[in-house]
């Protein structure tokens, strides 16, 4: 299968690595990233759904220092499934270190029957407002050549209408000198009726 990273309705640029990355085959009327409910982002979806807060020692609850869940699926005119899921999160104890935070993220995108997914294992997390960028590594992934390229990712939390971005939309698909913390702005729209996104806003000590 002729699988490929595919963005953008308007152009539907492709890019390829290696034999051809994340994306399915002939997708002529599809457009972006990943996503799909198939592929095992519903395990992190059902990690988004546990407690932001850790416990101390004295069994109060300690608020992270930063930290981005939830899932969601985007629009898409074509009909294609594609969903990103998120469970990353910055310990009280690393709020000087971005670099710090652990979790997953995982996506994936499915249109006539074929597609790929993907999972990343987070390496940094940023958050402001309600604006989260998080990149990570993939580990996993049905495509030969994704597993070790870095990618990031980028969450803005609106509540009701929330959006989302990605580094491939500038490097057309996942690339091993891709620095930390880098995604791009939220320029996609997320399905009406889908998304659960929570971002914990990062506070530096300046």
């Amino acid at each position: 299968m002729n699988r490929r990273w595919t963005f953008g309705n308007r152009g539907r640029r492709t890019a390829v690595l290696g034999a051809a990355l994340l994306l399915t085959a002939g997708l002529a009327g599809s457009a972006t990233a990943f996503g799909a409910e198939d592929g095992p982002a519903s395990a992190a979806a059902s990690a988004a759904a546990s407690a932001t807060a850790s416990t101390t020692a004295s069994g109060k609850a300690a608020r992270e220092a930063a930290a981005l869940t939830g899932s969601a699926k985007l629009y898409r005119s074509a009909g294609d499934d594609i969903t990103f899921s998120f469970d990353a999160r910055l310990a009280a104890k690393d709020n000087d270190d971005p670099l710090k935070a652990t979790g997953t993220f995982e996506w994936s995108h499915y249109a006539g029957g074929e597609g790929a997914w993907a999972k990343a294992e987070v390496d940094c997390l940023l958050t402001g407002g309600k604006v989260a960028v998080v990149s990570g590594v993939i580990t996993d992934s049905d495509l030969p050549g994704a597993k070790g390229k870095r990618v990031g990712v980028t969450v803005h939390d609106t509540g009701r209408h929330d959006r989302l971005g990605y580094s491939w939309a500038a490097t057309g698909g996942p690339v091993g000198g891709l620095p930390r913390c880098v995604s791009s702005a939220p320029f996609e729209k997320v399905k009406k009726g889908t998304g659960d996104f929570t971002v914990v806003p990062w506070l530096p000590k300046f």
